[in-house]
């Protein structure tokens, strides 16, 4: 049975749900998302004999969310995971990431291999720092209207937002999905609209239900989106950061797993990044799992698929 509780790390309260008794697994959400979208990996993992965690990251529905937009980079995100695995009494555990959640378990990787067991990556693959940063990667490879872009002036994404989150969520949730009825890689926003031709009529797929989107809806509208944005905000900051492992590869042992309608995976570059990430940055990947029809939301839309990778390699890792 899935409970909750509070913990602190990093100077944070964090909001974790949390089954089952074993070794740990900590599972990390991505934008726009929270603990709630590893609901189907927590029992799964838990009937199989894993402590399964999931977290609201910093700055997402229950955990806090400091007012500075510096107080989210990756240094800090990634020190809520090293903080939350001392909090559980763990000294080591298996790190799974979505989307942001993604970056930030290559990042745990990264500065901790000694904690981490292995790295499952959804949706976002890693790649060693470049020569420039995201943002500046993303404007010249999506255009100056990417979605990233428009989400970097304090204010101006939330408002948009936040105007009808019921309509926000909703659009996000299917509008990204294998299920929409086009690949929007979000190259142009300047409209402001992220997923246009979703509307409050718009048949939910089978794998999201109404309960499903009441409880994101809830909770945006309890806190807005100006935490998780200020992740987004952070890029160039990021890319600074992390000068001291620039081209490093991740170590410890990993699988990918993304959809072949995801966003992200038709960004230009991704797919042939995803080829090689054995030989480019993940020397010691066992899997690369593609999963037909899928979109962004991986362990949402595919949670009978994704459950079953985690558990192949949760059994393949040495102890």
């Amino acid at each position: 049975m899935i409970t909750h509780q509070t913990v602190i790390v990093n100077g944070i309260r964090m909001h974790v749900a949390e089954d089952g008794d074993g070794p740990l697994v900590v599972l990390l959400h991505g934008w726009p998302e929270l603990w709630y979208s590893y609901r189907s990996q927590l029992e799964a993992l838990a009937g199989a004999g894993y402590h399964a965690v999931a977290p609201d990251q910093r700055g997402f529905g229950q955990t806090d969310a400091p007012m500075a937009i510096e107080d989210y980079t990756l240094l800090h995100t990634a020190g809520d995971v090293v903080g939350l695995i001392a909090a559980l009494g763990e000294e080591r555990a298996v790190v799974v990431g979505h989307d942001w959640g993604s970056a930030v378990a290559s990042a745990v990787g990264l500065f901790r291999p000694d904690i981490v067991r292995g790295v499952v990556l959804l949706s976002v693959p890693y790649g060693p720092r470049d020569e420039v940063d995201v943002l500046t990667s993303l404007k010249e490879t999506l255009g100056p209207n990417n979605y990233q872009e428009f989400f970097q002036e304090p204010g101006v994404a939330e408002k948009v937002l936040e105007e009808d989150v019921g309509q926000s969520v909703r659009s996000a949730l299917i509008g990204a999905s294998g299920d929409a009825p086009s690949v929007n890689t979000l190259a142009d926003v300047s409209t402001g609209e992220l997923f246009a031709g979703v509307t409050p009529s718009t048949p939910l797929p089978s794998w999201l239900s109404e309960e499903d989107v009441a409880y994101y809806t809830s909770e945006y509208t309890r806190t807005g989106y100006r935490g998780g944005l200020n992740w987004y905000r952070n890029s160039r900051r990021n890319w600074e950061l992390m000068a001291s492992w620039h081209g490093a590869p991740l170590l410890p042992p990993s699988m990918f797993i993304a959809g072949d309608r995801d966003l992200v995976y038709h960004w230009p570059g991704i797919k042939e990044l995803v080829g090689v990430l054995q030989d480019v940055s993940m020397p010691n990947l066992t899997k690369t799992a593609t999963l037909e029809g899928c979109g962004h939301w991986t362990q949402q839309e595919r949670p009978t698929d994704v459950n079953q990778l985690l558990l192949e390699f949760l059994a393949g890792l040495p102890e």
